[in-house]
């Protein structure tokens, strides 16, 4: 039996505040930031807040929300798994976790070659 090995996952403590934010917002939608002024950060909205076009590409669910990121950054981070984390500190983005005093940061590890031909997404 094939494993399926997620291309992005979340952390507990990133599970719990998007619990939260879905009791407030509803549906969400996460994209992976390519820096400018947010910097390189998992950004969270409203599902349907943002609008993505052909250049983007789902990589994956974390608790129910799309996950997205431009496909330039994909093929850089294509041999990754992102890990999506929570530290407390103010971000300078529009994502919704910021007027919490948290925000999403992105951790990653390289996949192994046993784990490549088992990714899913």
């Amino acid at each position: 039996m094939k494993t399926e090995i997620q291309r992005v996952v979340a952390t507990d403590a990133t599970a719990e505040m998007i619990s939260k934010l879905k009791s407030r917002f509803g549906e969400l939608v996460f994209h992976q930031s390519g820096g400018c002024c947010d910097g390189s950060a998992p950004m969270c909205f409203e599902k349907g807040e943002l609008m993505m076009n052909e250049t983007d590409v789902l990589i994956g669910e974390i608790e129910g929300c799309e996950f997205y990121m431009s496909s330039y950054q994909y093929e850089y981070w294509k041999h990754t798994q992102l890990i999506i984390d929570i530290v407390q500190g103010r971000g300078s983005s529009f994502s919704l976790e910021i007027p919490t005093g948290f925000r999403f940061v992105t951790k990653s590890r390289l996949f192994t070659e046993e784990e490549l031909d088992k990714v899913v997404f």
